[in-house]
């Protein structure tokens, strides 16, 4: 499998069930209830699934700074359920085609999670807090796995994307491929902490007075940045690639835009402390060339045709499938 097309898979599966083992969202503290609230075709979702999934839901919503309050909790439910049905049906079909898990692969996707942790207390205290055992959780990296293969093989090698197509939504769509101006700047920077007293700040200023002097001698700037410089660029004699407006701090970013290639800055401060910034290129905001940008708008495309037809996919077996919903269950939960 392509790595792109992994990409694309793990994206699907996520868009449907926002799968994840939320090891960085932990469920809330509390006594993890094993209800059912749902079966599909007899087999049961019980409460401890859904809860782990809705954390996870729950925190990236917020992470994205979408609120999660009394109007949209018990819709964010509901989708959560959805989701959850989707993802079982969806099993159900991988199993039923005989798609099978190398157990090899198994232990290595378990293995990779369990080195995200210091030790084997910490792991096992994430997977109790999560309602997993370690058996209970290989069984669903394998079904993960299971469901991977069988979107893969169903879906993502049989769509492509003709050329025609693609050239014909790069050109409806050129505001999506702009490229911002960018600048490449060098910089020299003397730190003040923010806790600094009159006479720390004094002495930072005096120092980067020192440098100015020395750059305007016509000394090399990178090697002065690489001496003299405390910021983690200096090893880099001060370089900070090429970034566009709102990535750096905007004193600094206001006076690097104003700045000519060659040129260097007056004496800069922030709250990091003084800058001297030396600006080596300039790129005016551009539109993205199409060959550029056209593998990746392929994967684009193919990601949001694989995606809805997956969606179309899961409804038509919700159709047919036996599904129950205990939707109290998860209204009070």
């Amino acid at each position: 499998m392509k790595k792109s097309f992994k990409k694309l898979v793990i994206m699907i599966i996520m868009s449907l069930a926002l799968l994840s083992f939320g090891f960085l969202s932990i469920a809330a503290e509390k006594e993890i209830k094993n209800k059912k609230v749902a079966e599909v075709n007899g087999v049961v979702i019980t409460q401890t699934e859904f809860d782990r999934e809705f954390q996870d839901v729950k925190q990236r919503l917020i992470r994205m700074g979408k609120s999660v309050n009394k109007s949209n909790l018990q819709q964010i439910k509901k989708n959560v359920l959805e989701k959850l049905i989707g993802l079982e049906l969806l099993y159900q079909e991988s199993q039923k085609e005989g798609f099978k898990v190398d157990k090899a692969k198994v232990s290595e996707e378990f293995d990779k999670i369990k080195k995200r942790f210091k030790n084997e207390a910490d792991f096992k205290n994430i997977l109790s807090r999560l309602g997993y055992t370690e058996i209970s959780l290989k069984k669903q990296i394998k079904r993960e796995i299971a469901i991977h293969q069988f979107i893969e093989e169903k879906f993502v090698k049989k769509i492509t994307i003709l050329d025609k197509d693609l050239k014909a939504y790069y050109d409806s769509h050129k505001e999506l491929f702009k490229q911002p101006e960018q600048v490449r700047a060098r910089h020299i920077l003397i730190k003040v902490s923010p806790q600094a007293n009159a006479e720390e700040k004094a002495l930072a200023l005096k120092k980067i007075e020192e440098v100015q002097k020395k750059v305007k001698k016509g000394e090399d700037f990178a090697t002065l940045a690489k001496e003299y410089s405390q910021g983690p660029s200096s090893t880099k004699g001060g370089d900070l690639g090429y970034f566009k407006r709102g990535q750096m701090v905007k004193p600094f970013e206001d006076v690097a835009f104003s700045l000519k290639p060659g040129e260097v800055s007056d004496i800069v401060k922030t709250r990091f402390g003084y800058h001297l910034i030396k600006v080596i290129d300039k790129k005016p905001e551009t539109i993205i060339a199409y060959n550029k940008i056209k593998e990746k708008l392929s994967e684009f495309l193919k990601q949001r045709k694989v995606q809805k037809e997956v969606t179309d996919y899961v409804e038509e077996l919700k159709k047919k499938a036996k599904v129950k919903r205990f939707l109290s269950e998860i209204e009070h939960s």
